[in-house]
């Protein structure tokens, strides 16, 4: 064989040798001197012919067996080449001097680059591999597209992938413990009330923390996971001062998916499951466990124990949940479409409480001509809300297992006119849920039609542009049959909204490339308007069973109704400077209006810098097979926040109403005091971070910031003497510091094995550094003041002193000042002598957790792939509220009671260390108060997750008609660590701060088992 390409070689350059070369292969030397001149000739012919018109052909395929238009395939070493056509499929011409045994590169962005030795094969079939490594992914940031590893800011990307091992039809669950400095709570396992999600703690006192949403490369707008192509966080100024006044609390930008050339492919994922409520470590007591802890300070008739109604269990339930979700996309090498439709709904584990929603997404992409492409984007969204019934809650906590929950005919009993009923408020929700209902339905539209227009290969134009249309029907109704409805005959209340949002956003972009380099310059004209109207009334004395307005007797209360609009306006110019692929810089300024503001500062001034180096391109680090990436980024600039204010915060408002009524007609009274230099919060922020990979199988991001808050938007009361109740001005100022790790490690590689793991770890701190009007203090007297000096999330209220082993009395710390400003701390059993400022103490404790963070390992072996996913929170403190009910030494021995947890104990006689004081009817010296008698260790580590697919091989499926089949079997919630003693740990956000803090009567998050089957054809 080696003879043989030595020959042919020799042939390609001295044709005239062929005739002995022939000979010599084909093992005919002694025959060469006989061999005739027409056989040789005719031999020459064929072998040339053979040589200068080998043809090879094939097709090219992904990991899933779909076709790959646009693949480049090379003869190595050579120029020679072609395309893949829109089905996958080539055709390649190799000329003569290449064509003895030629190897071919196969390459497309984002796939392994393969070569094949093709040997004596004219025919190929050829699979790539996907090889986007983090670093390599572009991502939208501002108004550009970037890769990663060429940013100057900070910014964590997550593909869908990564987004749908969680199953929920909330991005902001699905974003849970995915990135670091991204903290998201769900403070209810309620499926129709969202998590929130705080970037990189609060800064406001007043205003909102809610990161601005953009979706498509426009804010605001309306999307459903299932359509998500990735998502891309947006932390520090750099990124997010792009967006103005409402990018200081983070940026998120949703891009959704687009349909690639070729033919058209269909998936079909379909998700099934069902979830139970968690308990965690709270337990309440069953009928005899209650009898014998009350039997302890009241005598009780031994009967009651012949009831035992576990009212937990009859107001939670087995919930399912159902994902149903088909797509369509492909087009040809001009226009490309991306069209689907989606149903996902969930029953809550509480009786009677679930979501159901329908969306329809079609994207549309056309090259028009040469120079004009067009993006035509709708999204509809169609959502029905059956909301929890709060006495269905509060009752499951609280009523007492003597209480019946059925009659003998198997019928709900109505705990009002049953005889025997122990319960404080005689409420069995059994009852009232078959006549009561809370519910609501919305649809929104939402359009985008996107033009890019090249002026030039250098000049770009573009328009983008967004119509939104949002109406949303509440009802509520109370059944004059039922207890919350019995005193006004029945009640029923009815409320409308609208939402219509129009924005324009015109761009002008300028590319420029010389030498090692290059340039981007941007200017955009942004405009926006909001219109929003709602409407709503209420009617008493309503038939049984008639939940109709016009068969109301009598109005409730006044009809209301409002009609408002908020505009803004943006300016923003921005440069982006390169060279050689070493040294980044960048830098903006915004000119931004809102309606929003005084009229003496409705616009605002923001700057953006930041700068980066790629160390690992400087000669000293190139070909470093140890450190193969290494990046340091830094960043400075200002951005607004104009969230979460009312619309008219800045103007002089009369509330007129019936109570400020005369002679029979509506009146008017001053309600909020006008501020017309009322302005923007303004947030100054400083990062530094590096970037580094080694091996090219671990990534390691870093980044330290400083975000301080000023003129912070505040809603401070004013004394009746003055007219008004509030009004909106600008105070004080916050600070936020912090650091975020990220680490990816590619463990083991193999071709039939890989193990990847991911950890992400942030850690935060606020502080109050200043206050308006020389004050120390604003909310003086709430359990979380806004206080000089201390983290706007610290507990402020008496320290508990456990039990007086004496006589089970509970016990304070009393604070006394003397006339020197000495402080004597001594112990009373008085509340009242703690609830003076005094005495109420910071407790150095915080709602806010000190580090936040996530974990994943993800194994594949061949078609199996096993997930696992944990997210923690550390260093946080809960206030169990509602251990003020069931855990009260006896104040409401009329509701149940929790069973301790474990090293809780009871005083019980003289010289017992006890953790509860003596229960005694009607309470003990109001130990249920608040105090941080009932501020707990709100740390938790969470199983948020585990995934175990398989996907059946390609010669299996394509037999059966499709390209690709994978099922799942999920877990997620399966475990949580924590020593939090009522049913979970992880509360609400709250408008302001990072969290409430507060857990009362809790919704408890789901334990679900969800199995899945993917198709795609």
């Amino acid at each position: 064989m080696r003879t043989f390409r030595k020959e042919m070689t020799r042939v390609q350059k001295h044709p005239g040798a062929l005739r002995r070369s022939l000979a010599l292969v084909l093992g005919l030397s002694a025959l060469g001197p006989v061999m005739s001149d027409n056989l040789a000739q005719a031999a020459t012919v064929h072998m040339r012919k053979m040589i200068v018109d080998r043809k090879i052909s094939g097709t090219v395929t992904d990991e899933n067996g779909e076709t790959m238009p646009g693949v480049t395939v090379l003869v190595k070493g050579t120029n020679t080449g072609t395309t893949t056509d829109i089905s996958g499929a080539f055709q390649l011409n190799i000329p003569e001097g290449q064509a003895v045994n030629p190897t071919l590169v196969f390459s497309f962005i984002g796939y392994e680059q393969q070569e094949i030795a093709i040997g004596a094969q004219n025919q190929l079939t050829v699979s790539l591999k996907s090889s986007v490594s983090v670093l390599e992914q572009v991502v939208v940031v501002g108004y550009s597209s970037k890769k990663v590893k060429y940013l100057s800011s900070s910014v964590a990307v997550i593909d869908n992938k990564k987004l749908r091992d969680v199953t929920s039809n909330e991005l902001p669950n699905l974003l849970q413990g995915k990135a670091p400095g991204v903290v998201v709570s769900s403070g209810s396992g309620d499926p129709t009330s969202p998590a929130r999600i705080l970037i990189r703690g609060a800064g406001t006192i007043s205003a909102g923390t809610s990161p601005l949403v953009v979706v498509d490369g426009n804010i605001g707008g309306t999307y459903n996971p299932a359509d998500i192509e990735n998502v891309t966080v947006l932390k520090d100024v750099a990124a997010t001062g792009l967006y103005g006044s409402r990018a200081a609390n983070g940026v998120i930008i949703v891009t959704t998916k687009l349909g690639q050339a070729g033919k058209t492919k269909f998936t079909f994922n379909n998700t099934i499951g069902f979830g139970k409520a968690t308990t965690g470590n709270f337990k309440l007591m069953n009928s005899q466990q209650l009898y014998d802890y009350q039997s302890t300070f009241r005598t009780l008739d031994p009967s009651l124990t012949a009831v035992n109604t576990n009212w937990w269990d009859e107001g939670f339930r087995t919930g399912m949940v159902n994902n149903h979700n088909l797509s369509a996309s492909g087009g040809n090498d001009k226009t490309t479409f991306y069209i689907s439709g989606n149903y996902y709904k969930e029953q809550g584990t509480l009786v009677e409480n679930d979501k159901t929603g329908y969306n329809f997404r079609t994207n549309l992409q056309s090259q028009l001509t040469k120079k004009l492409q067009a993006k035509v984007l709708i999204n509809g969204t169609f959502t029905k809300d059956n909301y929890a019934n709060s006495n269905t809650l509060y009752d499951a906590y609280n009523n007492m297992p003597w209480d019946p929950a059925y009659d003998a005919d198997g019928a709900p009993i109505d705990g009002r006119s049953y005889a025997g009923w122990q319960g404080r408020d005689r409420e069995n929700f059994l009852h009232s849920i078959q006549y009561n209902y809370s519910k609501a339905k919305s649809l929104n539209i939402n359009t985008d039609i996107n033009l890019d227009y090249s002026l030039t290969d250098k000049l770009t134009l573009s328009s983008y542009n967004r119509v939104f249309f949002g109406n949303g029907e509440s009802a509520s109704y109370n059944d004059k049959r039922t207890k919350q409805g019995g005193a006004n005959g029945g009640e029923l209340y009815n409320g409308s909204t609208y939402t219509n949002r129009l924005l324009t956003s015109n761009r002008i972009r300028y590319d420029e490339e010389f030498g090692l380099h290059s340039l981007s310059l941007l200017g955009v004209a942004e405009a926006e308007r909001t219109y929003n109207s709602s409407a709503s009334s209420s009617g008493k004395g309503l038939p049984p069973g008639r939940d109709v307005m016009s068969v109301a007797t009598a109005v409730l209360s006044n009809p209301t109704g409002e009609y408002d609009q908020v505009a803004f306006r943006k300016y923003l110019a921005t440069a982006d400077y390169n060279f050689d692929n070493r040294y980044f810089l960048t830098g903006s300024f915004v000119n931004e209006f809102s309606s929003l503001f005084g009229k003496n500062n409705a616009t605002a001034n923001f700057y953006q810098l930041g700068a980066s180096w790629i160390l690992s391109n400087e000669a000293f680090l190139k070909g470093n097979k140890a450190l193969t990436f290494a990046k340091i980024r830094a960043s400075n600039g200002t951005v607004g926040n104009a969230d979460g204010i009312s619309n008219f915060a800045s103007l002089g408002l009369y509330s007129i109403s019936q109570s400020a009524s005369y002679g029979g007609l509506p009146g008017a009274a001053p309600a909020q005091k006008g501020n017309p230099d009322l302005t923007w919060e303004k947030i100054r922020s400083s990062n530094i971070g590096f970037d580094l990979s080694f091996f090219n199988r671990i990534d390691l991001v870093v980044d330290a910031y400083v975000k301080e808050a000023s003129e912070l938007l505040y809603r401070k009361p004013l004394a009746a003497t003055t007219g008004y109740s509030y009004v909106w001005v600008n105070a004080g100022s916050v600070r936020n510091k912090g650091l975020e790790f990220s680490l990816t490690s590619t463990n083991i590689k193999r071709k039939d094995f890989t193990w990847e793991t991911n950890l992400n770890l942030a850690l935060n701190r606020n502080k109050v550094i200043s206050l308006s009007d020389g004050a120390t203090v604003f909310n003086s007297g709430a359990s979380q003041p806004i206080a000089l000096g201390h983290d706007m999330d610290e507990w402020n209220m008496p320290v508990w002193a456990g039990v007086n082993p004496d006589n089970g009395d509970p016990q304070w710390e009393k604070l006394s000042k003397d006339a020197e400003g000495n402080i004597t701390k001594t112990l009373t059993n008085k509340y009242s002598e703690v609830q003076t400022a005094d005495s109420r103490q910071f407790t150095g404790k915080s709602a806010a957790p000190k580090f936040t963070g996530g974990l994943s390992n993800t194994l594949s072996y061949k078609g199996f792939t096993l997930s696992a996913f944990f997210n923690f929170v550390y260093g946080n403190y809960v206030y169990n509220g509602s251990r003020f009910y069931f855990d009260n030494d006896g104040l409401y021995e009329s509701y149940n009671a929790m069973v301790l947890a474990d090293g809780w104990n009871r005083w019980e006689k003289p010289g017992d260390i006890a953790t509860h004081p003596k229960p005694i009817v009607g309470g003990n010296k109001d130990s249920n108060q608040t105090s941080t008698r009932y501020l707990e260790d709100g740390s938790y580590i969470r199983l948020r997750n585990v995934r175990f697919g398989y996907s059946i091989p390609e010669n299996i499926t394509q037999k059966i008609g499709f390209n690709g089949i994978s099922v799942f079997v999920s877990g997620d919630n399966l475990w949580t660590g924590t020593k939090f003693s009522g049913p979970d740990p992880e509360v609400s956000l709250s408008q302001v701060n990072l969290s409430s803090g507060v857990s009362t009567i809790r919704y408890p998050i789901s334990k679900k088992f969800l199995f899945g089957i993917n198709l795609s054809f």
